[in-house]
């Protein structure tokens, strides 16, 4: 562990983070860590370790694919919470962490002694990270929390689809989940940065929920202002036009003539310069109030040509567009390559695996992707020998079943 320590790069190498947290928000928190160079020791309980790893398929070797993108570049232990001795361990690795990040149900860790008022005494530097549903505090704070509750909760849902009439539509991927782990990670550097120059540690408190709500700025504002809710609207953008995607001869592109520049540009590429004269598109106001017609009349241009052709033209006339690309030709494309979005790991069990890489770069500190996800239990002896533990004690903590051990 020490040796792993000393070769992780970026901003918070020698920096210690210990992750009790499962699923994904907390986890997510714990690798954007991990890859800016943060030391992350992941503690899975007994019973099958994370969630996460039973969700399947697809899997790997036997080892679930969504587990091993979320848990990338971290050191795992096996270990009892709920045994006395288990906590005793728990404690002699927090000794030695800045950071600890949990997204247990709300009063978990406090009925494990693990909360924060019974750790801070101890441990008045550590930075306490609690990722939930709803919060610590207010009516809902005892509720589970799960992105889908969340992005139904937050307002999500009721501007995600393709308009009036239709059925609620979740966001693809679980943007609360993955929105909660950033905000948190974000709240934590934070707090680094308070107890640099103080010494003091605190909690680090966010949720799903807010999570959720505050990816509706946009939508709020409007709601704030006007006193009316917007609701779904496709592809298209609440407060400017073209902004939307458009079917061509062959697919689908996206366009985002979101000023008046980009628009007369856009007209030029299309051959439709008279729509600069149509009243109802003069500007952004006028194309907004006659969004539909607007759609209606520039749909027939891009259907005349593929896909390849129009992003072409469109690039040389200084239109913002893309192609609507799925997932594997995203992981394709070589912009997501140049950028290194795409990494490859050796995994203990299943040899070479991609993963997705560090999407934030740094000019002195450069991030990376520190290794894949552990198997359960794969580091607890590394990590017990890290933390002081002798060799016999390791042994009788692995015999009294209090840690687990899993040798590849």
């Amino acid at each position: 562990m020490q040796d792993d320590a000393t070769q992780r790069s970026g901003p918070l190498a020698g920096v210690r983070v210990i992750e009790l947290a499962h699923i994904m928000a907390g986890p997510v928190c714990g690798l954007m860590l991990g890859d800016m160079g943060a030391e992350v020791i992941k503690v899975e309980k007994f019973e099958g370790g994370d969630d996460t790893r039973r969700s399947v398929p697809p899997a790997l070797e036997g080892e679930s694919a969504a587990y091993l993108m979320m848990n990338r570049g971290k050191q795992g232990i096996a270990l009892d919470l709920k045994a006395p001795e288990g906590k005793l361990v728990l404690r002699r690795l927090l000794a030695g962490a800045d950071i600890l990040i949990e997204n247990y149900r709300a009063g978990t860790m406090e009925r494990l002694g693990l909360g924060y008022d019974s750790l801070k005494a101890e441990f008045p530097g550590l930075i306490y990270a609690s990722l939930s549903g709803f919060g610590r505090s207010g009516p809902y704070a005892d509720r589970a929390g799960f992105d889908l509750v969340a992005q139904g909760m937050s307002g999500l849902m009721s501007i995600t689809g393709e308009g009036a009439g239709r059925p609620p539509m979740k966001c693809g991927p679980p943007v609360t989940d993955i929105t909660a782990g950033i905000l948190a990670a974000m709240g934590v550097l934070a707090a680094y940065v308070h107890r640099l120059r103080t010494g003091e540690g605190q909690v680090v408190d966010t949720s799903l929920f807010e999570a959720g709500i505050t990816l509706t700025y946009w939508q709020s504002a409007i709601s704030m202002a006007t006193g009316v809710p917007p609701g779904p609207m496709g592809s298209a953008h609440p407060l400017n036009a073209p902004y939307e995607a458009f079917e061509t001869a062959d697919g689908w592109i996206t366009i985002g003539a979101a000023n008046q520049t980009n628009w007369l540009r856009l007209l030029a590429v299309l051959g439709a310069e008279d729509l600069a004269n149509d009243p109802r598109f003069g500007q952004n106001r006028d194309r907004m109030a006659n969004r539909e017609a607007l759609a209606a009349a520039l749909a027939p241009h891009f259907r005349e040509a593929s896909s390849a052709d129009w992003l072409a033209r469109l690039e040389a006339g200084g239109v913002p567009a893309g192609p609507v690309l799925d997932v594997a030709a995203m992981h394709a494309d070589p912009q997501t390559r140049a950028r290194e979005m795409v990494v490859e790991v050796d995994h203990t069990r299943i040899g070479p695996m991609r993963t997705l890489g560090l999407p934030v770069k740094f000019s002195q500190t450069p991030g990376r992707v520190h290794g894949p996800a552990p198997l359960l239990g794969e580091h607890s002896r590394a990590i017990l020998r890290g933390a002081g533990y002798p060799e016999d004690e390791i042994d009788g903590l692995i015999a009294r079943g209090v840690v687990r051990e899993t040798l590849a």
